[in-house]
């Protein structure tokens, strides 16, 4: 983690509050005025915008955050069980429910989802996680910060009683595995993979449509 090299506790503040913002953006944008590609877009555009912008003024601020390749492989061992485990388990409640939904539309969500799925773990995870755990006028224990994270990520996906529980025990694990490895590549591809799966096999929703059907038709 970086120390005393001018990442201060205001711009900490200053991103968990801009994370809380783009938060309440999607209440707004997504599941209110059903905007979903343009909230999508402008989001990941900005985000990017701010951590291409940061990597000019801070050297070492991308492999803090977990942008970088070293640990790689280490998160990736810790991940791809759970992976596997949680697309077992998927599979089994669609199953139960008879909610699998076969179709075409999960290979490009699996390709696209990812993408969406790292500025997602940036944000909730290495913003908001990362920060309150590296913040140095406020003393937080990781197990509140977990939680803390895992909530906030939960009450995102609300009214969506199913989203609201897998993301938040999601969240829990990546913030386990953050505070120890942090690879934001990793925790964002099994994220849009995992959400995309779950979409299709738990949900019973369709991404694809609801993100892209009225401008395909």
């Amino acid at each position: 983690m970086i120390h005393g090299n001018g990442i201060t506790d205001k711009s900490r503040i200053a991103e968990l509050l801009a994370v809380f913002v783009t938060g309440a953006g999607k209440f707004i944008f997504m599941d209110y005025l059903n905007w979903r590609l343009p909230f999508i877009l402008v989001s990941m555009t900005g985000w990017v915008g701010y951590v291409i912008w940061r990597s000019t003024k801070q050297r070492y601020i991308l492999e803090h955050w977990g942008f970088g390749f070293t640990n790689f492989k280490q998160a990736l061992k810790k991940v791809l069980p759970f992976g596997i485990l949680a697309f077992v388990v998927f599979v089994i409640i669609g199953i139960m429910q008879n909610t699998i939904n076969l179709t075409w539309h999960i290979i490009p969500i699996l390709l696209i989802y990812p993408i969406w799925g790292v500025i997602q773990q940036f944000l909730v995870i290495a913003l908001v996680a990362g920060n309150l755990q590296d913040i140095e006028t406020v003393s937080v224990k990781k197990t509140l910060t977990i939680l803390i994270t895992a909530v906030f990520f939960g009450v995102l996906h609300y009214p969506y009683n199913w989203l609201i529980i897998g993301t938040f025990i999601l969240a829990l694990f990546y913030g386990y595995v953050y505070l120890r490895v942090r690879n934001i590549w990793v925790l964002g591809l099994f994220h849009g993979w995992l959400g995309g799966l779950f979409f299709y096999t738990v949900v019973n929703r369709d991404p694809f449509i609801e993100v892209f059907g009225k401008y395909l038709n």
